[in-house]
């Protein structure tokens, strides 16, 4: 990853491609799109529009940005954008996968223009069952930029606009059918930095409704995805294993002292469905249970099917293939799907990718990890680091083993993962924690040079 600007060759293949006329492609600008994403973004990547069948049942129209339309394969930009993998974001804004002439200029699917796109349409049955799937290359005109916040209120007035009025009625449905396979949907809040007085407070943003429901569309679309590839036996599916049984016992520890009810024999999937995880003990709950989603990773094939074709979160096949100007991945995914789809063989530049792309993201994967939690942390002792000595309330979410020194390696002492009432942090507390349990600890540390608090047992 480059994050101190682009590269002149690939600058300049941006500035060309995003100056040149849209591509001889099928016009669907006739279709009134319309983009749902956080206010502030331009990076659009997904653009819907909702309809009911002739009887019965549903049409999900979804429109990807094109990114290969303006990046050359074998070009500067190209080998830039794979030595990123990805965008990264960061508080104070992000590191593209593209540069900002095409991630927020002509590729992102910014409203009242027209914009090239890869256009999935999915019928579906009255019960949300995949009827049909076609794809095409298509230029498309968004109508409007909504976001997640005025989604929501227009939801809850009944006021929706129509491309998305059906958007509660289908994501229910999706989220049902989900529910029943066995996914487990992660309502993962985001954490955000305010202005407190003369100070600061960390403040938890959970995902609403209208937000998990847009969610459906695109895991719809990556199943459809998977489902192409797997039938031509070539593609690139992320994949994951089932949780571990052991995992899923952790996580039923800690719903107790954490205040989230779990009646027996109910699977985990539908204990985190609804949660709100504004609330920090919930959140840290959900912060919790994000230990199920261990393994996940992209997985090429060509011939042979993969042993393990599934996502044990989704429960099913899947395939990132809904955010291209993000995701390196999603570019050649879509590639593949569309040669499929069209009964032609899959580009030869394309085909080579899909082996080294795992390797490729599953590094900036780690890096945009990283990222995101140095920045959590740096903001976690910014706000504690007057409060060192303090004690507070938390719920013990994890316990390590003790480790005596010996053989070179030093020694651990007891200790475990605890979650504060407030503020909402997540930390390595030392002293005999008891799992699944409420105790006191005291803030020993908390550094901001070195992104680190700890605790103690009080």
């Amino acid at each position: 990853m480059r994050p101190w600007g682009v590269p002149a060759g690939a600058q300049r293949e941006a500035d060309l491609a995003a100056a040149a006329p849209p591509p001889a492609v099928a016009d669907r600008t006739d279709i009134p799109f319309v983009t749902v994403d956080p206010a502030t973004s331009r990076d659009l990547d997904q653009a819907m529009h909702l309809t009911r069948r002739p009887g019965g049942g549903y049409r999900v129209r979804y429109a990807i940005a094109d990114v290969l339309t303006h990046v050359r394969l074998g070009g500067d930009l190209e080998a830039e954008t794979w030595r990123r993998g990805q965008t990264v974001y960061l508080p104070d804004g992000n590191v593209p996968l593209h540069p900002h002439t095409l991630s927020e200029g002509a590729a992102s699917l910014l409203p009242d223009v027209d914009r090239a796109a890869v256009l999935w349409t999915v019928d579906l049955d009255a019960d949300g069952g995949t009827a049909a799937v076609t794809l095409e290359r298509a230029l498309v005109r968004s109508r409007a930029k909504l976001d997640y916040g005025g989604v929501q209120r227009d939801a809850d007035a009944g006021r929706l606009p129509e491309p998305i009025a059906l958007l509660p009625e289908i994501g229910v449905l999706l989220t049902a059918r989900g529910l029943s396979r066995g996914a487990i949907n992660l309502p993962l809040p985001e954490q955000d930095v305010e202005p407190d007085g003369d100070g600061w407070r960390l403040v938890l943003r959970g995902p609403g409704p209208m937000e998990e429901h847009n969610a459906q569309i695109s895991l719809l679309t990556g199943m459809a995805a998977a489902d192409i590839m797997l039938a031509g036996r070539i593609g690139l599916l992320r994949t994951m294993p089932r949780p571990r049984p052991e995992a899923v016992e952790r996580l039923r520890l800690a719903a107790g002292p954490l205040g989230v009810p779990w009646p027996d024999g109910t699977p985990v999937g539908q204990v985190l469905d609804g949660l709100d995880t504004s609330h920090p003990r919930v959140a840290a709950f959900v912060d919790q249970a994000a230990e199920l989603m261990r393994g996940a990773a992209y997985t090429a094939f060509d011939g042979d099917l993969p042993e393990q074709p599934e996502h044990g979160g989704v429960a099913a096949a899947y395939a990132h293939v809904t955010a291209p100007l993000r995701r390196l991945a999603d570019r050649y995914a879509t590639e593949v799907c569309l040669a499929l789809h069209e009964g032609r063989e899959v580009p030869e530049q394309v085909w080579a990718a899909l082996p080294k792309l795992p390797e490729v993201m599953a590094a900036t994967d780690r890096t945009a990890g990283a990222a995101t939690r140095g920045a959590v942390e740096l903001a976690e002792a910014v706000l504690l680091a007057h409060r060192v000595g303090e004690t507070f309330e938390a719920a013990v979410l994890d316990v390590d083993e003790p480790r005596p020194a010996g053989n070179g390696r030093p020694g651990r002492p007891p200790g475990g993962t605890i979650a504060l009432d407030e503020p909402p942090v997540r930390a390595r507390c030392t002293g005999e924690l008891p799992l699944g349990e409420r105790v006191r600890v005291r803030l020993t540390a908390a550094d901001p040079a070195q992104r680190r608090v700890a605790f103690e047992r009080a």
